[in-house]
């Protein structure tokens, strides 16, 4: 009888990790590698990357899971190449080709006054190929049983396009955006306003809120170092929320405040809050008018 392999003993470890996540898995297996890397007991990320696409992941370990979400409603930035000529069922180098085109003649201001037609608020509609759900079934799954449902458009901003270079049938762009903005259908949407179709060969996300892309925080790299060594390189539990105003616990109220406890504090009205007794972080809380402290998510560190 084979021998069972034994069992992880996880840890109650808490922090965020920048993760670089490769091609050609998703960001859920991605989560789960860094997971079991450091043996954390709770992981999540910050919104996912299809596994053709590469680039800044944030893994949520332990109690930096609370501040997940402030993550996945912040602005991304992007560097994508759109290959022109061409559509694909899937908006990417994974579809089948759907319809072709003639690229006309680019030059370099034909392609700036195009891309600053999308800047700043517009409206985009979801691709078939997405995880949003209709009556409880996510789209692609009735993308890939043929069946199109058609699906409303939703406001996005756009902040900014760069345009890094560009080929006879491809153009290579930088592009900062809101949370809910579907890249491949941007890039499918420039190449109409071209004046042919295109679809995405790369995709590669370079910043999330305030963090930026470490190149070389890789699996792999995870992979080589000692678990102290893994441990040196997470950021803080309160680190996606780390741009907050901070403010100290009243003398005497850090115990109360962890048990969700309102306290006084002389402190202007603040909606959100970082507190901190000395070093330590106890969670997010907002100041009212009245000058009461009221936690909002209490750190269990």
């Amino acid at each position: 009888m084979k021998a069972s392999s034994p069992k992880i003993q996880r840890r109650h470890l808490s922090g965020v990790f920048l993760l670089n996540k490769p091609l050609g898995i998703s960001s859920n297996a991605a989560l789960q590698r860094v997971r079991w890397l450091y043996r954390a007991h709770k992981a999540g990320h910050t919104g996912a990357l299809d596994p053709l696409a590469s680039g800044l992941l944030p893994v949520c370990l332990g109690e930096a899971t609370k501040f997940s979400h402030y993550l996945l409603d912040s602005v991304k930035r992007y560097q994508t190449t759109v290959f022109l000529g061409h559509s694909t069922t899937t908006g990417d180098v994974e579809g089948e080709v759907l319809l072709e085109k003639a690229v006309p003649e680019l030059s370099e201001t034909l392609i700036q006054n195009k891309l600053a037609q999308f800047i700043g608020d517009i409206q985009q509609v979801p691709p078939m190929y997405s995880a949003l759900k209709k009556e409880g079934r996510p789209l692609y799954e009735l993308a890939r049983k043929g069946i199109e449902i058609e699906r409303e458009a939703r406001p996005i901003t756009i902040l900014a396009i760069e345009l890094l270079s560009f080929t006879e049938n491809s153009i290579t762009l930088d592009i900062t955006c809101s949370k809910g903005t579907y890249i491949r259908v941007l890039g499918e949407d420039i190449a109409k306003a071209l004046g042919t179709y295109g679809h995405l060969t790369y995709l590669h996300r370079i910043k999330t809120g305030h963090f930026d892309l470490i190149p070389s925080y890789t699996i792999e790299y995870l992979e080589s170092l000692s678990e102290a060594e893994r441990d040196a390189l997470l950021l803080p539990a309160y680190a996606p929320v780390d741009h907050f105003p901070k403010v100290q616990v009243p003398e005497g109220r850090a115990e109360y405040f962890s048990r969700g406890m309102e306290s006084n504090i002389e402190h202007e009205a603040a909606e959100q809050v970082l507190v901190f007794d000395g070093e330590k972080c106890l969670g997010l809380a907002e100041i009212t008018d009245k000058k009461r402290l009221v936690p909002k998510r209490v750190l269990n560190l």
